[in-house]
């Protein structure tokens, strides 16, 4: 069983390495009590990206592979394939478990700043 977030943008947390209040790390706090609602707009674009700046530098040797991804894709969701298939086909090392935490609210916050490029705001709500 896993827990979900829906709203403007859908998604899974990332069993056994994400938390469900990790969107606030770019700069909004989630409200409980039996989700959490996360509502973020252009004001959030200045924390929004610096946290993804500091996200992408704990990837160290996957950070290029990184950038090239999401300038391809966008977001996960939009690619042929998953990261994880990507960085074994650039015969890439894999991310040890912290990385991997840090990859998937790196995933989470591009959905945000997607979101929020394209329609100038993004809510939602995170299952506890």
């Amino acid at each position: 069983m896993g827990r979900y977030y829906t709203g403007d943008i859908e998604g899974k947390f990332t069993f056994a390495v994400q938390s469900s209040d990790a969107a606030n790390r770019f700069g909004v706090e989630g409200h409980p009590p039996n989700h959490l609602e996360y509502y973020f707009d252009k004001d959030n674009l200045t924390d929004l990206k610096k946290e993804l700046k500091n996200i992408e530098n704990t990837f160290k040797e996957h950070k290029r592979a990184l950038q090239i991804y999401f300038d391809l894709y966008g977001t996960e969701q939009d690619a042929p394939l998953s990261f994880w298939e990507y960085l074994k086909k650039a015969e890439l090392p894999e991310l040890r478990e912290e990385q991997a935490s840090e990859y998937a609210d790196y995933r989470l916050g591009r959905q945000i700043l997607k979101c929020i490029e394209e329609h100038g705001e993004c809510t939602f709500d995170a299952e506890l």
